[in-house]
């Protein structure tokens, strides 16, 4: 099962990779707002040396590179597809490398590393979490991000409460959710089990629009991974029309008077010492 979700998650983003980058990294809006929230409560300095852990098409790593004017600065990704974007877009001085976070080894230690909204991922994040503070300096810290619970960041969860009643394993079972580490009793937790120290979690709220209701719902079938599709295809008419009604009915509480749909989306920021 460990095997499987591994593999099966790597060709999901070889996948999404290119449709992700395009609706998401390349802008900094919404959740992806928490990038300099990120920077700022890590505070990294200038010639630090850095590893970007999940680092998808390397937007973070961009920052991380710009903030540090000189510093070595690693990206690291499963998605071969993402890691090509990465590689494409950014500059030729970050090394980007496909690599496993549960398993990556270097030569040399890292002042910062960084995981933005990967955490929840990972099978093992604990070993993922114990191997990223074995690649770190005895005076270096890490930065992860991490979505907040579904009833704060409705975006994901509009759609996750009425995909639940109406698609059998529409998550398969044991399969890592988004909202995973949601809390900062559930985050502190399991950093504090990896060896960290001074944890320190910030919340913070953004705001996202993708619309109105019917943008919202166009955009999640267009962006939503191959095996998703299928599932949702496989409702037939009235199902589907129902799951539709469902997710409008989850998102009215966040809809003003001429359809607009404005989400709060909370996000988790850790900084913690090794």
């Amino acid at each position: 099962m460990y095997d499987t979700y591994k593999k099966s998650n790597m060709n999901t983003w070889n996948e999404l990779a290119p449709r992700y980058h395009k609706r998401w990294a390349a802008k900094m809006h919404g959740p992806l707002q928490s990038t300099q929230k990120l920077l700022q409560d890590l505070k990294v300095h200038k010639n630090d040396t850095i590893l970007d852990v999940a680092c998808g098409t390397g937007m973070v790593t961009k920052m991380l590179n710009h903030t540090t004017g000189g510093g070595r600065v690693v990206g690291a990704d499963m998605s071969i597809s993402a890691i090509k974007i990465a590689q494409r877009e950014n500059a030729r001085n970050i090394l980007f490398v496909n690599a496993d976070a549960e398993n990556m080894a270097f030569a040399t230690k890292f002042d910062v590393i960084t995981c933005q909204y990967g955490l929840f991922f990972f099978p093992n994040a604990a070993r993922a979490l114990k191997n990223m503070r074995r690649n770190l300096k005895r005076t270096g810290k890490i930065g992860i991000v991490v979505h907040g619970s579904r009833d704060k960041a409705p975006f994901y969860g509009s759609i996750l409460n009425a995909a639940e009643k109406f698609i059998k394993d529409y998550i398969p079972k044991d399969t890592p959710q988004l909202d995973r580490y949601s809390t900062k009793k559930e985050l502190r937790k399991i950093v504090k089990s990896a060896g960290f120290t001074n944890v320190v979690i910030r919340d913070y709220t953004f705001e996202y629009s993708p619309g109105t209701f019917e943008s919202y719902w166009r955009d999640y079938q267009r962006y939503v991974s191959k095996p998703l599709k299928e599932k949702i295809g496989a409702l037939g008419m009235t199902k589907k029309r129902k799951f539709r009604q469902e997710i409008k009915d989850n998102t009215k509480p966040y809809t003003d008077e001429n359809g607009i749909i404005t989400f709060p989306w909370q996000v988790l920021v850790l900084v913690a010492m090794r």
